[in-house]
């Protein structure tokens, strides 16, 4: 059985709870990003700042092998309870997304060749 709520009291906090949850979590954001800034910002004036090596490879490979298989769980799900419909779209999308990824990651040279000197 289903209960209404039907003060109007209740009502209004039910509606502002979830406002104020993404405040706070936008505040925290705002207020992480600044701090790690300031932390660059002395770590720059003192002279110990190593700039943070990010292997791109390794990140687009995850990335791709992420969105492919979440797109096969997704497309044999819709495909299993909607049959062929807009629905499909819905895990379609991820797997070539995922897939073109993969392709990137396969074809992309990766810094191999050298860039050549012309002048």
């Amino acid at each position: 059985m289903v209960q209404t709520i039907n003060s109007p009291a209740a009502q209004v906090i039910i509606a502002v709870i979830p406002i104020v949850g993404i405040v706070i979590a936008g505040a925290v954001a705002i207020l992480s990003i600044l701090w790690h800034h300031s932390e660059v910002k002395l770590r720059i004036k003192t002279g110990t700042y190593e700039k943070p090596v990010f292997n791109y490879k390794a990140y687009v490979l995850l990335i791709g092998l992420l969105l492919s298989l979440i797109g096969v769980a997704l497309t044999l799900f819709f495909l299993a309870i909607k049959g062929v419909s807009n629905a499909l779209l819905g895990g379609l999308i991820p797997l070539t997304v995922g897939i073109s990824f993969l392709l990137f990651y396969k074809f992309n040279d990766w810094g191999k060749s050298k860039p050549s000197d012309e002048n």
